[in-house]
C-alpha cells in the first residue's frame, strides 16, 4: 500500500513539473510575437553601475565643499617697547573686554639692564573676536612712539581646521547613535550580567563622547576669538650701551654686552666662593688635615716599633 501512495505522489510531481515549463514557454513565446509585431521596444542598457558611483561620489563632494563653511584659527604674536609697560598692558586689558574678549593671562615682573638697572616687564595674552583682529593689533601698536623700530616682532598666523572639525562632528554624531543603541539593549536585557556589560560599554562611549565634545567647543572658541600674545618691553631695556659717549652697535653691541656677563658671572661665583664655599671648606679642611696628620704619625710608630723588635731578635 505504502509503495502505490509514494509512485502515485512521484507520477503527480512529474505531472506539474511538466505543467509549469509548458506554461513558461507559452509566456516566453507570447512575448517574442508581441515584440515581432511591433511591441515597444526593450529600454537602451544603463550606464554601469562603476560610473554611477564616480559621479554621485564626485556630486556628493561638490556639495559638501560648498556647504562646509572654512573655519579657521587666526592668532598673532608680537613684542613692542614702550614707556610705561604696566599702563600699556592695563590698556590692551580693557581693549580686549571692549571687543567682546576676555584677559587669558598676565605678568608684569622686573628686568635687569647691562648696566644693572631694574626696569618693568609684561606679557599679556588676551582674546578678541577674530573679526576684529587686525583692528586690535593697530591698537595696540597705536601705543609705540616710532612703529619701525619699536616694534620689535609681529607675526599673524591661520590654521584650518575645517577637515578636523567636520571628521570630530561626525564622529561625534555616531557615537551619540551608539549610545542611543546601547540603551536600548540595555532597557531589554534581563541577565544581570548582560545588563553590566551593557552599561560599562555605553559609560567608554559617554566618555568618548564628552572629550569630542570638548575638542569640538575648543575649536569653535579658537575660531571665534583670536588670541594676541604681546610682550611689553621697557624702551630702558633696549637702549645701547655707552662707552664713553661711543654706541657701540650690531655684533659688536653684543660682544660687549656678552663680555659683561662673562665677569658678572665670574664675580657672583667668586662672591659664593668667599662667603659661601669658604666657610664650609675649611672646618672640613683642617679636620681632614689633622686626621690625616695622625693616621701618618701612626703608620710611622709601627714602623718604628716592628723595625726594633726585628733588631732585637737579629741581635739575640
Amino acid at each position: 500500500m505504502f509503495k502505490r501512495i509514494a509512485i502515485i505522489l512521484l507520477m503527480a510531481v512529474f505531472v506539474l513539473a511538466g505543467c509549469a515549463s509548458a506554461a513558461k514557454n507559452e509566456s516566453i513565446g507570447s512575448g517574442e510575437r508581441d515584440f515581432a509585431e511591433g511591441a515597444p521596444p526593450m529600454p537602451a542598457e544603463a550606464p554601469s553601475l562603476e560610473y554611477s558611483k564616480d559621479a554621485i561620489t564626485a556630486y556628493e563632494q561638490s556639495v559638501t565643499t560648498q556647504s562646509v563653511e572654512r573655519m579657521v584659527i587666526r592668532d598673532a604674536n608680537l613684542s613692542i617697547v614702550v614707556n610705561d609697560p604696566t599702563a600699556v598692558m592695563e590698556d590692551i586689558s580693557r581693549m580686549a573686554e571692549s571687543m567682546e574678549g576676555f584677559v587669558v593671562n598676565s605678568n608684569l615682573y622686573q628686568t635687569q639692564t647691562v648696566s644693572g638697572l631694574e626696569v618693568p616687564e609684561a606679557q599679556i595674552t588676551v582674546r578678541v573676536r577674530a573679526d576684529l583682529l587686525d583692528e586690535a593689533l593697530t591698537q595696540i601698536k597705536a601705543h609705540v612712539e616710532d612703529p619701525d623700530n619699536d616694534v620689535l616682532y609681529e607675526n599673524v598666523s591661520g590654521q584650518d581646521v575645517t577637515q578636523e572639525y567636520t571628521d570630530l562632528n561626525s564622529r561625534l554624531r555616531n557615537l551619540e547613535d551608539t549610545a542611543e543603541q546601547l540603551r536600548e539593549i540595555m532597557d531589554d536585557a534581563v541577565k544581570t550580567e548582560d545588563v553590566l556589560q551593557v552599561f560599562s560599554e555605553l559609560k567608554n562611549v559617554n566618555e568618548q563622547i564628552e572629550v569630542l565634545k570638548g575638542q569640538i567647543q575648543y575649536y569653535e572658541q579658537s575660531a571665534k576669538l583670536s588670541a594676541i600674545t604681546v610682550t611689553i618691553k621697557a624702551k630702558e631695556s633696549v637702549q645701547p650701551i655707552q662707552v664713553g659717549g661711543w654706541e657701540p652697535k650690531g655684533v659688536a653691541k653684543d660682544a660687549v654686552e656678552s663680555l659683561i656677563r662673562a665677569y658678572q658671572t665670574i664675580a657672583d661665583a667668586v662672591i659664593w666662593i668667599v662667603i659661601f664655599c669658604l666657610p664650609i671648606a675649611i672646618p672640613v679642611g683642617l679636620v681632614l688635615f689633622f686626621l690625616i696628620r695622625g693616621i701618618v704619625k701612626w703608620n710611622q710608630k709601627r714602623k718604628a716599633k716592628k723595625s726594633a723588635i726585628a733588631s732585637e731578635n737579629e741581635n739575640s
